[in-house]
Formats: C-alpha cells, sequence, structure tokens
C-alpha cells in the first residue's frame, strides 16, 4: 500500500486522523512524533498510534537540535511576535516539518500529512517547510477535507472508534507543548472577556500563588548563546528545564493577548514560557550593555520582520537565513553574565558585566570628570538642531502657526 507520514502527537486531531486516512485514501499510515520536550505527553503515543490503526511509529528526540539550531538563533535575534508571543508554537513547526520529510523519504512515503486546522497559523509552517524541503511529496490536510467542524464532533468521531483523547467537552483546549512553551487556545478563551482560570497553568503557578520571597538567577553568555546557569556550565536542555522549574515556581513567563494570525483572523492564546522570558530577558540586557546604539536600533527594526518570518511559517526562506548572518556578527560581543530578580511573575534586572561593556562610568557620571566637556554639547545641540531652526524661520516669515 503507498504511504503516508503524519505528524503525530497523540492529542485529538492526529489520533482521529489515522483511521481517516486508511478509510479514506487506503494508504498505510506511519505516525511520526517529535519529542520536543513535551514530558510525560510521550510516553503513551507509540502504543497509542498503533491502537489508532498506525502501520509504524516514529518518536524522535530532537530537544537539543530544537533548541541549538531553532531557538538559540530565534534568542539572539531578539524577535516577540507583536510585543508579547515568544513564538513557541511557531519556532516549533519547522523542525516538526523537517523530520517529517525525512521520514517521509526513508520510508518512501508519497505523502505527509498533519493535523493542524484551515483556520490555524500551523498548516502554512508545516506546508511551507515541506515545500522547501521536498516539493514532490503529496500533502494531506483533513481538516480542509473531512465533514468534521468542531473539536466536539471530533470527540464524538473518536470514541466510535474506540480512540481515547486527552481532551473532554468539560476541558475543551487546545495544547501545543514544548520544552520552550505551552500555549492554551479554545473553549472559554475564546471570548476575550473570560480571564484565565487558575487551574489552567501546567508549567508554573500565577504570580498569586508565587513565593513572597524573590529568587535569584544568574546566566552567562557567550556570543549571545548562554551557556552557564548560577555559574555552573549546563547543556541547552537542562538549561532550558531548570529555567522553566524556577520560572514557573515564580510566576514568570505568562501572556494572555490576542493576537493576529496570518490567515487575516484574531485569535485568543494563553503562553506559559517561563524559562524562555528568563532567558530573553537576560539577553536584552547583555545587548543594552554592549551593543551601540546605532546596531542595536537597526537590530530591534529588524527584530519585527524576524518575527514576521517565525509565525508565518518561512524559517527555510532566504531572507531568515541572510538576517542571521547579521544577527551573528552583532552578537559577537554579546558575551557576559547577568543577574535577574524573579519574583511575583515579575523578571527585572540585578545587575549586568561583560568584558566588551560600552557603559563608560567616566563618561556617565553625575560627578566630576575630566573627560567630557559640556561645553561642547552647545555646538552639536546647534547643529542636530538646525533643521528645525529654519522650518520655525520659515513659518515665522510665510505668516504660518
Amino acid at each position: 500500500m503507498p504511504k503516508v507520514v503524519l505528524a503525530y502527537s497523540g492529542g485529538l486531531d492526529t489520533s482521529i486522523i489515522i483511521p481517516w486516512l486508511k478509510e479514506n485514501y487506503g494508504y498505510d499510515v506511519i505516525a511520526m512524533a517529535a519529542d520536543l520536550g513535551q514530558g510525560e505527553e510521550l510516553e503513551p503515543v507509540r502504543e497509542k498510534a498503533f491502537a489508532s490503526g498506525a502501520a509504524g511509529v516514529y518518536i524522535e528526540d530532537v530537544k537539543e537540535e530544537f533548541i541549538r539550531e531553532y531557538i538559540f538563533p530565534y534568542l539572539k535575534s531578539g524577535a516577540i511576535y507583536e510585543g508579547k508571543y515568544l513564538l513557541g508554537t511557531s519556532v516549533a513547526r519547522p523542525l516538526i516539518a523537517k523530520r517529517l520529510v525525512a521520514v517521509a523519504e526513508a520510508e518512501g512515503a508519497v505523502a505527509v500529512a498533519h493535523g493542524a486546522t484551515g483556520k490555524g497559523n500551523d498548516q502554512v509552517r508545516f506546508e511551507l517547510t515541506v515545500k522547501a524541503l521536498n516539493p514532490d511529496l503529496k500533502i494531506i490536510a483533513p481538516w480542509r477535507e473531512w465533514d468534521i467542524r468542531s473539536r466536539e464532533q471530533a470527540i464524538d468521531y473518536a470514541k466510535e472508534r474506540g480512540i481515547p483523547v486527552p481532551v473532554t467537552k468539560d476541558r475543551p483546549y487546545s495544547m501545543d507543548r514544548n520544552i520552550w512553551h505551552l500555549s492554551h487556545e479554545g473553549g472559554d478563551l475564546e471570548d476575550p472577556g473570560n480571564a484565565p482560570p487558575d487551574d489552567l497553568y501546567l508549567m508554573g503557578v500565577t504570580p498569586e500563588q508565587a513565593p513572597d520571597k524573590p529568587t535569584y538567577v544568574e546566566l552567562e553568555f557567550e556570543e549571545g548563546t548562554p551557556v552557564r546557569l548560577d555559574g555552573q556550565a549546563v547543556g541547552p536542555v537542562e538549561l532550558l528545564e531548570r529555567l522553566n522549574e524556577i520560572g514557573g515556581a515564580n510566576g514568570v513567563g505568562i501572556v494572555d493577548m490576542v493576537e493576529n494570525r496570518l490567515v487575516g483572523m484574531k485569535s485568543r492564546g494563553v503562553y506559559e514560557t517561563p524559562g524562555g522570558t528568563i532567558l530573553v530577558a537576560a539577553h536584552r540586557e547583555l545587548e543594552l550593555l554592549t551593543l551601540d546604539r546605532a546596531t542595536l536600533h537597526y537590530k530591534d527594526q529588524m527584530a519585527l520582520r524576524y518575527a514576521e518570518l517565525v509565525y508565518d511559517g518561512m524559517w527555510f526562506a532566504p531572507l531568515r537565513e541572510a538576517l542571521d548572518a547579521f544577527i551573528n556578527v552583532t552578537q559577537k560581543t554579546v558575551t557576559g553574565r547577568v543577574r535577574l530578580k524573579l519574583y511575583k511573575g515579575n523578571c527585572v534586572p540585578a545587575g549586568a558585566w561583560s568584558p566588551y561593556s560600552l557603559y563608560n562610568q567616566d563618561l556617565a557620571t553625575f560627578e566630576e570628570d575630566e573627560i567630557y566637556n559640556q561645553k561642547d554639547a552647545e555646538g552639536f545641540i546647534n547643529l542636530f538642531g538646525l533643521p528645525l531652526k529654519i522650518q520655525a524661520l520659515m513659518r515665522k516669515k510665510a505668516g504660518l502657526k
């Protein structure tokens, strides 16, 4: 039989896609699950996939590749989508799709499939990656084909076929988890007027439930990449796991936002990114210390475009690769230590040090110094403000207000 490789998570959508593909396409279904740090969620995946009718199952541990090749380059970019979202789902999809293509090629499959809906962003992210890496593969998106139109109908479809799913009509949230974040959508969250319930969070506590005294963490970076935590050299996986634990315990990294989807509609999501929030804050403090004004400001402009590229699924686009080349040049001096204070959801700087620091206390001091001649400022202001002065003189001469 022809084969199709399905991006499989063990959740509601992909669980019912296995029998649907067999019934409607007659394909043998190979389930591929990427271990991005979902934790216990992956333990029953193999058995569940076979029970759902899969002809084969791949479970691939790609946590370290995910962090080194996707998270760390994204971290160095400083990109934040619409000022709030740390792109936890967006940055993971290209790697999942890359592994999907690799398994399809190894199995000689004619097609790949995914469980993204026709309303969301993930369909774009998966399919753009497949097109970039193997344009000969057929792409099947059941949500754009089948008659199922709601999560409730999907739950009923699963029950009819005896497929257990981790979603119930009492807790109908759509969740995506990896080592960087956890997202929540759907259910009562679809109304932006509803505050998230306190029992929604799975990676940490609410700020109100956090300890009454602060926790301090110290991170060390080398050329924009975090390498030590509290003075101890740690690998990327252990680093994020420990930061998630510390940040989650202090209520750090909860984001509630209405965002603009690529497909044209707004959606409401609640995100937990405890470790990522700490890393982003620390990296930013070090850049403020080590990058000159022109480079920092231009990089900030570029970060807006970088965030859109990642959000839109354009990870393998030439522009993203070109921007990474620029970013890596800016990071050559982003080396040093940053201490942060975590307290009831807040993550604030508590010290930064770098051998490449551009901060000069002798220049910046409000006390007496022998380096900076304050009289020089008058000429600078006169030249810098000359266009404004000329404009004002013209308006006065022309009788304009």
